[in-house]
């Protein structure tokens, strides 16, 4: 097995023309498969490969060696169910929302209240559903989940407008908004997402349920006593769109191409 290691491609940041380069996540998970070289393989479902290109592109050399052991894990997690994506964008959504700057909160918040809104229709559930994670995220951010709401009320999203905007938007919004925010370890919070997001789609494609899928109706969120100024200040987030700064000096612009 060692032999084997000291032959592998080495992972870094963004695309590679052979393994003798290098490799990102997913070229890797490419040539693990047995796949043509490509960070774009069949063998992983499109957005759970969009968010290993976006971890792997915004951690540190270290962490990203790191990785390698979840490459294999990501092989195979592959589909057309519309519900994998919304599963997705939710754990992206959830995840980032409750430590992300104020400017991208209403942008997050809406992208938690319109995965969860997609997976209520696809399941036949009454619309209001929300998970407890999801419960949670957003009663950290009264401010911003107020205003997505008022805005989720009145727009109505398409199937086909949630797989190939919304919910790649989620992908992006969130780990931009983990990169950038006051958190000791970003790197270690998205080694996290990118491991609990394979988790959850390992759960639905092989028919479990996926963790942390407790579900509630929401009615109005009301300000904690002890909220931040950061929960109040402006939102000025511009709703659905993709992430627009830059995730890490020297890497932001390479990883939104590549989702």
């Amino acid at each position: 097995m060692d032999k084997h290691l000291e032959h592998m491609p080495v992972l870094s940041r963004g695309r590679h023309r052979n393994p003798k380069r290098g490799a990102c996540f997913m070229e890797l998970a490419s040539y693990l498969a047995g796949e043509r070289w490509s960070d774009h393989p069949a063998c992983t479902h499109p957005l759970l490969a969009a968010l290993a290109r976006l971890v792997n592109d915004n951690v540190n050399d270290e962490n990203r060696a790191a990785l390698v052991p979840l490459v294999p894990s990501i092989i195979g997690l592959t589909g057309d169910d519309l519900r994998v994506d919304a599963r997705i964008a939710l754990r992206c959504a959830t995840t980032a929302l409750p430590v992300a700057a104020a400017e991208r909160q209403l942008a997050l918040a809406v992208s938690v209240l319109a995965a969860e809104e997609m997976l209520a229709r696809l399941d036949g559930a009454p619309p209001g559903r929300l998970s407890e994670a999801s419960r949670r995220a957003l009663d950290e951010v009264p401010h911003a989940s107020a205003q997505a709401r008022r805005f989720s009320r009145a727009a109505k999203i398409t199937e086909k407008g949630f797989r190939r905007y919304a919910a790649p938007n989620a992908v992006q919004l969130a780990v931009v908004g983990i990169v950038q925010a006051c958190v000791n370890d970003p790197d270690a919070l998205l080694r996290r997402l990118l491991e609990e997001t394979i988790a959850d789609c390992a759960a639905m494609m092989h028919g479990t349920t996926p963790p942390n899928d407790a579900t509630t109706t929401y009615g109005p969120t009301t300000a904690r006593d002890a909220a931040s100024a950061r929960d109040s200040a402006p939102v000025g987030a511009s709703v659905g769109a993709a992430a627009d700064g830059p995730a890490r000096v020297g890497a932001a612009s390479e990883a939104a191409v590549r989702v």
